[in-house]
């Protein structure tokens, strides 16, 4: 009698089957590793957002905290700060742009545009200077720095004023917004 393709399977076709499939299995365990790699780890995964809880901060006080490997200064800032601020006209600053990442395009560095809508009280700035990467003195209770009463970078001589703006010495942009969000009156989230 001879064999037809309608028969039925051989010892052969399982092992056929079977070694396929195992070939497939070993492959993907061998390639796995390679791509889990790929993913960030959990210390980078903790540090994509921080919530900070602000409520103990006074009026007039300053908080630094870590944000991907960042200063990032929250500042709740006085009246007096905030109009000395919104007194600035944006042309006769060195970097007419606000730097913030939680409003789309390029945006004139009023005061409004580099505070929340709502908690203009609240500054929240990554705390490096733009020019070489150092990290502005000004944080301290009662420790406006600079010419402009907000932050001064000693290295190179870069003064910031109340809203975080350049305005004298060699820093080339304002201090940075992260994206940022209000979780409630006493707690933001960074990232």
């Amino acid at each position: 009698m001879a064999h037809t393709d309608t028969d039925e399977p051989t010892r052969r076709d399982f092992l056929y089957v079977a070694t396929g499939a195992f070939a497939a299995v070993g492959g993907a365990a061998a390639i796995w590793p390679l791509i889990d790699q790929m993913n960030p780890d959990a210390s980078m995964l903790a540090l994509a957002t921080v919530e900070v809880d602000i409520s103990a901060i006074e009026v007039g006080q300053s908080i630094t905290v870590m944000w991907q490997g960042k200063p990032v200064f929250i500042r709740r800032r006085t009246e007096e700060e905030i109009e000395m601020a919104k007194a600035v006209p944006v042309d006769i600053l060195p970097d007419p742009i606000a730097r913030n990442e939680n409003i789309t395009g390029e945006v004139p560095a009023t005061d409004e545009n580099r505070a929340a809508e709502g908690k203009e009280e609240w500054l929240v700035m990554v705390g490096i200077c733009t020019h070489l990467g150092c990290i502005p003195k000004g944080q301290k209770v009662g420790d406006a720095q600079g010419d402009f009463g907000g932050w001064f970078c000693p290295c190179h001589g870069s003064h910031y004023d109340t809203a975080g703006r350049i305005r004298k010495g060699p820093a080339p942009m304002n201090l940075a917004v992260p994206v940022y969000s209000f979780l409630s009156d006493d707690r933001i989230q960074l990232g």
